[in-house]
């Protein structure tokens, strides 16, 4: 799988870590034999922690030590451990908006060998506040464990003694990639300058990265919720480079509902005095803009949840050593406040905007004709799922895309309590969708998701 580029000094490899300028510049010192083939070299693997983000076994802890203030962001930045990401400079990027982008950087992960022709290569896309790390333990370098080891790895549905995964830290991210934490052009962080980008403009950054890895189409792309839109994107953007397609929980355009439960998340964020604007990360621990991230991760996550599995697991349950009536908190809230928690400390308040932002303007049918014009452009084998219970992105929005597919290929509904995020909790059914998927013939005239 030889190297190649569509755009003038695109370079990847293993970062210097310990240089303040290493998500820009590349080295390409000391290779792999895979590396320097530009192959996707595979990270180490390791057994999963607290399970994808969202687990239901995370209840929240009860009264105790104060914990440490929260930094100003929860951004990989240079210096930091680099864990198992590499990097990969695909040069300045032309956004939808007519601005250039300059010098852009994803961090990618890889698990498993590209054959001869990189044909068994498959690209995961994460969600909202996923990562690249999607398989391998918390640790140096990575906050949380991989997101879905019960999907991707040796004799899991992506096997990865039979396929080559890839996942990358979306474009706008904070776990690597260039986003609003990363160094602009004069040496201080984004912040406020960083550009609006779309789902469309993250996509056009992973085909460059998949032109470096000397990727020319994917056996599989796979995505859910934002994720999803992404997975859509690729396979209307460059449909002659996705084979098949699963798109999991996610629709082809966002709806006024989907867009009102952002507005609420937004507004959160950008009102805390601590989001200076968008410039607060040379803040000092506990004076960034945590408290409306916060609140924002508490909104998404009551989204992400079904009301069913919320009532089943909690009730009016009182948190423990604590009375609602006294000002204590509910078990419920202790869950949330948890989960609020954990974001802070790991993600950025500057990407959540970005990254929300793009989510709301996901219309794969924008300046195409329409979405039913749009969909037809795609040529995957395509399977498309939704969850039972998802209040967020409803079986109907996995119908609606379903049905503008050519073939119509029918809707598969996972069976789920356990709401939107049933595409990270439920491997076993996911993971029959892949295999089936990758069992059946890619490309035009395939049958999809039967």
């Amino acid at each position: 799988m030889g190297t190649t580029s569509s755009s003038t000094g695109t370079r990847c490899g293993p970062a210097e870590a310990d240089s303040p300028s290493a998500p820009r510049r590349v080295r390409r010192s000391a290779p792999s034999a895979a590396e320097a083939a530009g192959r996707p070299v595979p990270a180490a693997r390791g057994a999963s922690g607290d399970g994808p983000p969202g687990d239901p076994r995370a209840v929240g802890p009860g009264p105790g030590p104060a914990p440490a203030p929260p930094p100003a962001t929860g951004a990989w930045r240079p210096g930091d451990a680099v864990g198992d990401r590499r990097f990969c400079e695909v040069g300045d990027l032309l956004l939808e908006s007519g601005q250039v982008l300059p010098g852009v950087v994803l961090a990618y992960e890889s698990w498993g060998e590209p054959d001869a022709t990189a044909s068994n290569v498959v690209l995961v896309c994460h969600a909202l506040t996923g990562d690249s790390h999607v398989v391998g333990p918390a640790g140096e370098g990575h906050p949380t464990a991989g997101w879905w080891e019960g999907v991707v790895g040796p004799g899991r549905a992506l096997d990865t003694d039979r396929w080559c995964v890839v996942a990358v830290n979306v474009l706008g991210g904070c776990q690597g990639s260039t986003g609003p934490s990363s160094a602009a052009p004069d040496g201080r962080p984004w912040g406020s300058r960083f550009p609006a980008v779309t789902v469309r403009d993250q996509v056009a950054a992973e085909a460059a990265l998949a032109d470096a890895l000397g990727v020319d189409d994917w056996a599989l792309v796979v995505g859910g919720s934002m994720g999803g839109m992404r997975a859509l994107e690729w396979a209307v953007s460059h449909p002659s480079r996705v084979r098949r397609l699963l798109v999991l929980a996610s629709c082809a355009a966002a709806s006024a509902d989907q867009i009102a439960w952002s507005a609420a998340q937004l507004a959160a964020v950008e009102g805390d005095a601590g989001y200076a604007g968008g410039d607060y990360h040379d803040a000092a621990d506990g004076e960034g803009p945590h408290r409306g991230l916060g609140v924002a991760r508490r909104i998404a996550h009551t989204t992400y949840r079904s009301a069913e599995e919320l009532d089943a697991r909690f009730g009016r349950t009182a948190q423990a050593g604590e009375d609602p009536a006294r000002g204590g908190r509910y078990a419920v809230e202790s869950y949330l406040d948890h989960h609020a928690d954990k974001l802070v400390r790991r993600f950025d308040a500057g990407s959540y905007v970005v990254l929300t932002r793009a989510m709301n303007g996901h219309d794969v049918g924008r300046g195409r004709g329409g979405r039913d014009a749009a969909l037809q452009r795609v040529t995957a084998t395509t399977t498309v799922a939704a969850v039972s219970s998802d209040r967020l992105y409803p079986v109907a929005a996995g119908e609606e895309l379903a049905a503008g597919l050519p073939g119509r290929p029918p809707l598969r509904v996972l069976e789920s309590s356990a709401g939107h995020d049933g595409f990270l909790v439920e491997c076993d059914a996911v993971g029959a969708l892949v295999r089936e998927l990758l069992a059946s013939p890619g490309g035009p005239g395939a049958a999809g998701g039967r």
